[in-house]
């Protein structure tokens, strides 16, 4: 039984590369629902909310279902999500499968066998493999409509946000030797915030920015210096030239005065050299066996667009397992309602604890998110936005179930 269940599962696989060719987005769903018939499976697709609170279902579930969204805190679906690992229901044949592109957290998918027969096998290993897939075509299609970016909004987005988003890259990746995450509050009315990396052969880049001012203006700003720095990197040139560059976009190009903190690093993936450059922005900290050693303090020159006079690029040896934090100010400037702040020791003892507990990069950043959010229990002041990059293949292979 196993193996004619397995030759199913991979023709139900063929079938859906083939459907979902002329797919429209708002049909993958459907189409995928339409291949498991023969296997007597139905699936629930759920997408996580911007805010990573809600698991929001797609269009196209089987019709008697009729799903309603589900909290990521406190529910078997959001278990799937948050460790990235299948989690059987409750009842046989009932399994939540998280649903990731590569190592992008989409949400988790929501596997029902209608065959008793069925449900002794491994049907959650079979899931996990079309699942994958499922995430890869969602992916592929997400620009090509709006129902899977309406599916993830819980509240209308504002054009700062709109930019913002279309700019970035998707907030996780990792390969053999490292993994990098990134998160960016509010979401939904983001304004001088932004972030970017890239990673070649044996060197990872990355950059985290904040653009003064708030709302249109200052994304317009974020978005010309990571589109002139994405564009000068993609030229060859190193950190110091990248920075320059967002030095004369910004002079050349704008009216008024603007100018923009930002950290720029590069990343040896092979020995752990360090090399990076700090525009006027919070030092990045350095996490080594679940303990702060050292930040990114040196290397400095002025935010850009304000010249930089001559800096030399930084340079520091990371260890193997070591971790990089990078923040905006929003994150330790958030104010509860008696006005405290949520300040860079706190910041710094929650990075240590969730370190220890060994949680996925996006899973230790949502959780950081999270507490900044209640400490603050009120609309955001200042953007927030946080970088982890760990140097470590087993946290690269905790991104993946």
């Amino acid at each position: 039984m196993g193996g004619k269940l397995a030759r199913l599962w991979d023709r139900a696989q063929s079938e859906l590369l083939v459907r979902a060719a002329r797919a429209r987005p708002d049909e993958l769903v459907g189409q995928a629902n339409a291949v498991l018939m023969q296997i007597g499976v139905t699936i629930t697709v759920y997408l996580v909310d911007h805010q990573q609170r809600t698991l929001r279902p797609l269009p196209q579930a089987p019709a008697h279902a009729e799903p309603t969204s589900l909290d990521v805190e406190g529910t078997v679906a959001g278990r799937a999500f948050t460790t990235i690992n299948t989690v059987s229901g409750m009842q046989a044949g009932h399994w939540w499968v998280p649903l990731i592109d590569d190592t992008e957290r989409l949400g988790v998918v929501e596997f029902v066998s209608h065959r008793p027969v069925l449900h002794g096998e491994d049907l959650g290993g079979h899931g996990e493999v079309f699942a994958s897939l499922l995430a890869h075509l969602l992916a592929t299609k997400v620009d090509y409509g709006d129902v899977l970016h309406r599916v993830r909004r819980t509240r209308p987005m504002a054009t700062s946000g709109e930019l913002l988003l279309a700019m970035l890259p998707p907030s996780t990746f990792a390969c053999r030797e490292l993994a990098i995450s990134a998160i960016l509050e509010p979401a939904y009315e983001v304004g001088g915030d932004g972030f970017d990396y890239a990673v070649d052969q044996d060197k990872a880049r990355f950059l985290v920015l904040d653009a003064m001012g708030h709302g249109l203006q200052a994304a317009l700003t974020t978005a010309t210096v990571l589109a002139t720095m994405r564009s000068a990197r993609r030229d060859g040139q190193g950190l110091y030239a990248m920075a320059a560059a967002a030095d004369t976009v910004l002079t050349e190009h704008f009216g008024d005065l603007r100018f923009v903190t930002a950290v720029l690093a590069e990343l040896d993936v092979n020995t752990g050299a360090l090399r990076y450059i700090n525009a006027g922005h919070p030092p990045p900290v350095v996490v080594r066996e679940h303990q702060v050693i050292a930040d990114l303090h040196e290397g400095r020159r002025m935010p850009l667009g304000l010249g930089d006079g001559q800096v030399d690029v930084a340079e520091l040896a990371l260890q193997p397992g070591d971790s990089l934090f990078f923040y905006t100010d929003g994150v330790v400037e958030a104010r509860s309602s008696d006005g405290t702040q949520f300040g860079l020791q706190r910041l710094v003892d929650l990075a240590e604890r969730h370190a220890a507990a060994d949680l996925p990069a996006p899973e230790t950043l949502r959780r950081i998110s999270q507490s900044i959010r209640d400490h603050r229990q009120a609309p955001p002041a200042d953007d927030a936005t946080m970088m982890l990059v760990e140097w470590s293949p087993l946290a690269a292979r905790r991104t993946r179930p």
